[in-house]
């Protein structure tokens, strides 16, 4: 059963770096936080591994799994899996500007198709009693005023879609690369604050280029919520900063979130996982911090090096003694 979600404050769903270990982690810092999966494509549940894509910690919770996709029976199959998972939210990926993805037909390049989105919609509600959502565009190429994205709003929210996650930049389908899509299009706040004011009855989150809880608060003057990308990535204490001011709740200190980490780890490498899979999404928790260079070094070198374990995060910590020492040698050959 689906779990009440606080939509002010989301993380994105980014791919290569929302996965499992990501999410946990970032819930340690941010128990109010809506996390995102990556986007999973629809086939991949129905025709791949579904228990090793869909697996996921309890303590994840409230998270969402975002699905791509454009054939609605597809979409549905994939939903009902990841329902019966645990997930608390289905998320239809109407963004992503990406050759691959537009290659699959999926991503942004469906914000042309919006009768064929409302179709995925109301296939995949069909399928599941938890939300399902819709990340977008405002819109594609030359298609950027406001009319077409209220145009595509409203004919996806005819088929029961109250949820709108928007990215306030169009998609540049041609000529620019995923990297380039997150940065060249401007950004046009005032599209999304008028389809929360034209439509209140539609929950409306801003996502692109927030950097701060000064401008999550500003945005949420607004909107419904804001969703954090790659500041959340590179910076995730903005997560824990956001929860105290949003939601009352004091934040943790980062020696701890480090250590609790250790256990998690432990587990991961007991079955099968390499360190370095769990530590990459660690590099920012001391971001602006001092210390923070030597925490990222000793990470990134120590949990390639043959013997590393867990153990090298408390021997990593910014100001710890013998951390030099600690990173340099494997732990077989560390004093007991």
């Amino acid at each position: 059963m689906s779990i009440p979600i606080d939509r002010r404050l989301s993380v994105a769903p980014m791919m290569d770096w929302t996965d499992r270990h990501c999410r946990y982690f970032l819930r340690l810092i941010s128990p109010d936080a809506l996390l995102y999966t990556e986007m999973v494509t629809a086939q991949a549940i129905v025709h791949g591994d579904a228990e090793r894509l869909l697996a996921f910690d309890v303590s994840e919770h409230p998270v969402a799994l975002q699905v791509g996709g454009s054939d609605p029976i597809m979409l549905a199959r994939a939903s009902r899996a990841g329902a019966a998972a645990g997930y608390d939210e289905i998320n239809l990926n109407v963004g992503c500007p990406s050759d691959r993805v537009r290659s699959g037909r999926f991503g942004a390049c469906l914000m042309a198709e919006p009768a064929l989105v409302a179709d995925c919609v109301a296939a995949m509600r069909a399928a599941v009693s938890v939300p399902v959502t819709v990340k977008c565009r405002l819109g594609i190429d030359d298609q950027d005023d406001y009319g077409f994205l209220a145009d595509f709003v409203d004919a996806v929210a005819a088929a029961g879609c109250g949820i709108f996650n928007v990215h306030a930049r169009n998609a540049i389908l041609g000529g620019l690369s995923p990297k380039e899509n997150r940065d060249i299009p401007p950004l046009k706040y005032n599209y999304v604050y008028r389809l929360k004011a034209e439509r209140p009855d539609l929950i409306v989150i801003l996502n692109g280029g927030v950097r701060s809880v000064a401008q999550c608060k500003a945005h949420l003057e607004h909107v419904d919520g804001v969703m954090i990308g790659r500041e959340a990535y590179h910076n995730p204490w903005i997560l824990a900063e956001a929860g105290a001011d949003l939601f009352g709740r004091p934040p943790p200190e980062r020696d701890a979130v480090a250590l609790a980490m250790v256990p998690y780890i432990q587990r991961q490498m007991a079955a099968g996982q390499r360190l370095g899979s769990v530590t990459r999404h660690m590099l920012g928790l001391y971001a602006g911090q001092p210390g923070a260079r030597q925490w990222r070094r000793r990470l990134s070198e120590g949990a390639s090096r043959p013997g590393a374990d867990a153990s090298m995060i408390s021997a990593s910590l910014p100001g710890a003694a013998g951390t030099r020492e600690a990173t340099r040698q494997p732990a077989s050959e560390r004093p007991a």
